[in-house]
C-alpha cells in the first residue's frame, strides 16, 4: 500500500504481522477505553491558526539535560520491538542516531544493550521497570553506564502487569499460545523470513545478559508477572537515585501529586503517561492529564509525554498542552514492522513536514515558542 501520512503505517504494519505480535503492540488494557482516550483526546485539542506571521525560518530544535537535538521527539521503549523487525531495537537506534533524537531502550528488548551501543554514535537512553530482582536492576544499570548510558527512564505504572485480553484472544498468551504463533507465523512469509529465521536469537537480551542463559518468547510474559513488584514506594527507591549517577526520568506520572513527588525524590524529568492505555483502563488520556502537571512542576524538571500520539500534529499538540518533549510508541513500532530502519525514518521525515506545517499556520518560529497560546481556547 502507498505510505503518504503518518496513521498509514498501521494498517501497512497490520497486513504484515502475524496477529499475535500486531494485537500485542496495537491494544490495550480491559476495553481499551484509556487507549482509545489517549488517541481522540488528543486530536480534540484546537489550535489557535493565525496569518501573515513571517514564519519562514523555523527551528524545530530543542534542547534536554544540556544536550541538543534535531527533533523534539524521542523513540519510547517498547518491549520485544525486535520481533516486529529483524534485529528491530537496532535499526529503530540507527534512525534515531540519523536524526539526531533519542533512542530509549526497553528493559525487555530482544536486542541487548551492547549490540545496539555497538551500532550508533549518540549515548543510549536506558529503560528500567521496577523490579523484585534488584540484583538483575543494579547489573543492567552497571552495564548500561560501561555502555555509555547517559539517562535513565525509570517505569514506575507497572507494579502488575494489567489486564490486556487480546493478547489471549490473539495468541500471544494463554495455553495454546505456542501452537498459535507458530501457525501465525507460517501465513505471513514476509515476517517469518526477514524476523522469524533470520532475526535469531528471540531472546531477552538483557536479562538473558544477567541469568547466563536465553530467556525466550516463551518466558515473557510469565517472566513479567513473576518480577514486578506491587509493594514497591518512593522510599524503596531511594538506592536507584543514588546509585544512578546521570540523568533520571521518572516515566509513569498522571497526577500532579506524583511529578511532585518525583521532582522532591531528584528526579530530573518525567513522562506523563498510562502506559499506552495499557494499565489502568478509566485512568485520565494523557492529554486531559498533562495540563495540570505542567502547571504544577513546568520549569523544574523537563517533561515528556506519550500516549495518543500518531501523527506530528499530535506532538504539536502535546507541546502546546506542556510538554518539553513527545515520545512516539506504537506509531515508531508500525513503522519499524512495514520497513525497518528506513520505515522509521520516513515516519520522522512525515512527522518533521507536520510540525513545519503547524508551525508556520499557528506562527511560531521555534520550536521553544510552542505554548498554551497556540491553542484554541
Amino acid at each position: 500500500m502507498i505510505i503518504s501520512s503518518a496513521t498509514d503505517f498501521r494498517e501497512a504494519a497490520r497486513r504484515k504481522l502475524p496477529p499475535f505480535l500486531f494485537h500485542y503492540l496495537d491494544g490495550g488494557a480491559g476495553a481499551e477505553e484509556t487507549l482509545r482516550a489517549n488517541v481522540s483526546d488528543l486530536q480534540g485539542i484546537k489550535l489557535r491558526q493565525r496569518v501573515l506571521r513571517g514564519s519562514e525560518d523555523l527551528d524545530l530544535s530543542t534542547e534536554w539535560f544540556g544536550q541538543s537535538y534535531g527533533l523534539p521527539i524521542a523513540l519510547a521503549p517498547v518491549g520485544l520491538a525486535g520481533m516486529y523487525a529483524r534485529r528491530g531495537e537496532v535499526q529503530a537506534a540507527r534512525a534515531a542516531s540519523k536524526r539526531n533524537i533519542p533512542f530509549i531502550q526497553s528493559t525487555v528488548s530482544v536486542c541487548p544493550l551492547s549490540e545496539v551501543a555497538a551500532q550508533i554514535p549518540n549515548p543510549i537512553w536506558f529503560q528500567l521497570y521496577v523490579l523484585k530482582d534488584r540484583e538483575f536492576m543494579r547489573d543492567v544499570m552497571r552495564r548500561a553506564r560501561e555502555l555509555g548510558a547517559t539517562t535513565l527512564v525509570f517505569t514506575v505504572d507497572m507494579p502488575v502487569p494489567g489486564a490486556r485480553y487480546r493478547d489471549a484472544h490473539s495468541g500471544m498468551s494463554g495455553p495454546n499460545g505456542p501452537a498459535r504463533r507458530v501457525l501465525q507465523a507460517m501465513t505471513h512469509p514476509r515476517w517469518a523470513l526477514d524476523v522469524g529465521l533470520l532475526g535469531r536469537p528471540h531472546d531477552l537480551g538483557n536479562i538473558s545478559a544477567y541469568r547466563g542463559h536465553a530467556t525466550g518468547l516463551a518466558d515473557y510474559i510469565g517472566w513479567l508477572g513473576n518480577n514486578f513488584d506491587p509493594a514497591i514506594a518512593w522510599n524503596d527507591l531511594q538506592w536507584i537515585r543514588d546509585e544512578w549517577k546521570g540523568k533520571l526520568v521518572i516515566k509513569g506520572i498522571l497526577d500532579p501529586g506524583d511529578a511532585l513527588d518525583a521532582l522532591a525524590f531528584g528526579a530530573d524529568g518525567i513522562v506523563v503517561s498510562n502506559h499506552g492505555g495499557r494499565q489502568l483502563d478509566g485512568a485520565l488520556s494523557t492529554a486531559q492529564a498533562l495540563p495540570a502537571i505542567a502547571k504544577a512542576v513546568q520549569g523544574k524538571m523537563t517533561i515528556f509525554a506519550d500516549g495518543g500520539v500518531r501523527t506530528g500534529t499530535d506532538v504539536f499538540r502535546m507541546l502546546a498542552l506542556g510538554a518539553d518533549g513527545v515520545l512516539l510508541g506504537r506509531a515508531f513500532i508500525y513503522a519499524l514492522a512495514v520497513a525497518g530502519q528506513a520505515g522509521v525514518e520516513k515516519l520522522l521525515a512525515i512527522m518533521e513536514k507536520d510540525i513545519r506545517t503547524n508551525m508556520v499556520l499557528t506562527g511560531v518560529k521555534s520550536i521553544r515558542e510552542v505554548g498554551p497560546e497556540v491553542l484554541a481556547m
